[in-house]
């Protein structure tokens, strides 16, 4: 990363003092061992990190700095997944170490480390569950939070691991019906977990929601109506005014479903015994259209109570160029008019089915470099291993 990204003056500091926290998509073991990390948290403005398996994947394959302990493991005569588990749970505690000044200073509110269950179990509740609790206990810090997919199968077992103190990012959030469940579910755990007698006060969750993949899907879809022609200049002026917007409306209404759960009679019973707030998390937030804004996912959605998790590239950006501002509750009228005008039938897409498809292809596309890392693993400890 350049120096922009490290300075103290960059404008990715500056969206703190909106209430918004910004936590970097991003983890490997060179940023750690570099120091890079750890400039970046005491001077870049970053308060958190998250992983998923298309991140270790980059990081891992092809990365010498892992073969020490990847012939370790072939050593030991650990099984693929297990040597696997042992890379990311290393690079996992470290980021967590370093983040927790972070954790201290915030009282819990930042300075955590996402990881994600494996994805292939996303439809598995009791699967995600027990490998929720393992990934918890082996890993081992307190900063630590255990990424579900907020799936129909996911969001039982979200609940589940809230109640014995697991914190949790519940991932792949796409439709704001998706996200009001997710924060149900946490108020749920909470709720029996103080049944038991139990603290509250220590536990963490967001709920990361997706953005440019939905613009990516909605826009590819009016580009072929618009290819295919229109009958006149009014119904290709609808078709227009929809590219690149449904994103950031669909989120400014999450955020509207969030300020009504969380000003709950019971959600407020909670807080009265500790109770932290499940922050929304803005997730997909690399611009995927060169012809729109590299940081309109961040500068529309700066706002109280949110984090945004951005990859590097969009971190030297916004340091860069970002005009931090309360945004996040302007022009609400108007995003709830552009999901509605979907429906109009000279637009005719079914919002519902989008999220729906996004949801199965996020998942696949995590499940596609964990299978791809796992083999690539396998081939290099074929190469490791004694003859």
């Amino acid at each position: 990363m350049t120096d922009k990204a490290t300075k103290p003056k960059n404008h990715l500091v500056k969206i703190k003092d909106y209430g918004q926290s910004i936590w970097m998509d991003n983890l490997t073991r060179d940023m750690i061992q570099s120091g890079e990390l750890k400039q970046l948290i005491e001077n870049g403005g970053i308060r958190g990190i998250t992983s998923n398996p298309s991140i270790f994947e980059k990081a891992i394959k092809g990365n010498a700095i892992y073969d020490a302990d990847i012939e370790a493991g072939v050593k030991a005569k650990l099984p693929i997944d297990k040597i696997y588990e042992s890379l990311i749970f290393d690079d996992i505690r470290n980021a967590c170490h370093i983040l927790k000044p972070v954790y201290e200073a915030s009282n819990g509110l930042d300075g955590y480390v996402s990881i994600e269950v494996p994805p292939v179990i996303a439809h598995d509740t009791e699967r995600t569950i027990e490998e929720a609790r393992r990934y918890y206990q082996e890993i081992g810090r307190e900063n630590v939070m255990i990424k579900i997919p907020g799936t129909t199968k996911g969001l039982p077992a979200v609940e589940q691991v809230i109640s014995e103190g697991i914190n949790v990012n519940v991932t792949l959030l796409f439709s704001v019906n998706s996200y009001v469940e997710t924060a149900w579910a946490y108020i749920r755990g909470l709720e029996n977990r103080l049944a038991e007698g139990k603290d509250i006060s220590q536990i963490a969750s967001v709920a990361s929601f997706f953005l440019s993949r939905i613009d990516n899907n909605i826009d590819k879809r009016i580009d072929e109506k618009l290819k295919k022609g229109v009958d006149d200049i009014a119904m290709e002026a609808k078709l227009k005014a929809v590219k690149g917007k449904v994103a950031i409306a669909n989120a400014k209404i999450a955020y509207q479903k969030y300020k009504e759960i969380f000003a709950s009679d019971r959600w407020h019973a909670l807080v009265a015994k500790g109770a932290k707030v499940q922050r929304l998390l803005w997730a997909s937030t690399s611009t995927k259209d060169p012809n729109y804004s590299d940081v309109m996912y961040v500068d529309a959605l700066v706002g109280p109570d949110t984090v945004n998790t951005l990859p590097p590239n969009t971190i030297e950006a916004c340091a860069d160029h970002c005009e931090p501002a309360n945004r996040i509750e302007t022009d609400v009228d108007e995003a709830y008019n552009l999901i509605e005008n979907l429906k109009d039938p000279d637009i005719n897409i079914n919002l519902d089915q989008v999220m729906s498809d996004l949801l199965e292809e996020g998942i696949d596309k995590f499940i596609q470099p964990f299978q791809s890392l796992m083999k690539s693993l396998e081939e290099k400890v074929n190469r490791l291993s004694p003859v």
